[in-house]
């Protein structure tokens, strides 16, 4: 029993797939034939996910992979990185783990995010960064492109850098907190 209050929305408002996932109406999903989600992630209003900023060439490419119970906060901007290289421009893709939050109005251009990461609100994430299993970015942080965030590591500031180690236990935790999450998002009919 959680003692964490329930989360209403308007069923109108979100679509569920057969998977669980529930996104909202109002987020843009870019170039949908490009992004997978691995199932009961929650969308939320104004997330922007950009699937169609892919490598040039033929052919289907899979540019944003995402993960099991994960949620996507209010005006993210999830984009994956790009660089020039040999005098071509091209777009990487990213991979988001399973039980993952990202914080509302937070921009996202990472390479790697694990699993159990907790990314706060208002943060930027730099291109190609790489974000290792169980850490936590604190709100209003701002990670410098190709940094490596370590496992079980907290990082805050503008630039990020490293503050604290956090427990063993930090996986069950998210684990438990992103599972509570998807149950407490419940749809009220209107």
């Amino acid at each position: 029993m959680s003692l964490q209050p329930t989360i209403r929305y308007n069923k109108a408002d979100y679509i569920e797939t057969d998977t669980g996932n529930k996104v909202s109406r109002r987020a843009t999903i870019a170039g949908p034939q490009n992004i997978i989600l691995g199932g009961k992630t929650i969308i939320s209003s104004l997330a922007i996910i950009r699937g169609d900023l892919r490598r040039t060439g033929p052919g289907h490419a899979v540019v944003i992979q995402i993960g099991r119970y994960c949620l996507i906060g209010e005006g993210c901007n999830i984009r994956p990185p790009y660089k020039t290289y040999k005098g071509n421009f091209n777009y990487y893709p990213m991979k988001i783990g399973d039980f993952v939050h990202i914080g509302a109005n937070t921009v996202v251009e990472a390479a790697t995010i694990g699993n159990c990461v907790e990314i706060g609100k208002n943060c930027i994430i730099g291109k190609f960064t790489i974000i290792k299993d169980c850490a936590r970015v604190a709100d209003n942080t701002v990670i410098p492109p190709n940094t490596v965030i370590p496992a079980l590591a907290s990082f805050s500031g503008a630039p990020g850098q490293f503050v604290d180690d956090l427990p063993e236990s930090t996986q069950e935790l998210m684990e438990a907190q992103a599972k509570g999450y998807y149950t407490r998002f419940q749809a009220i009919e209107q």
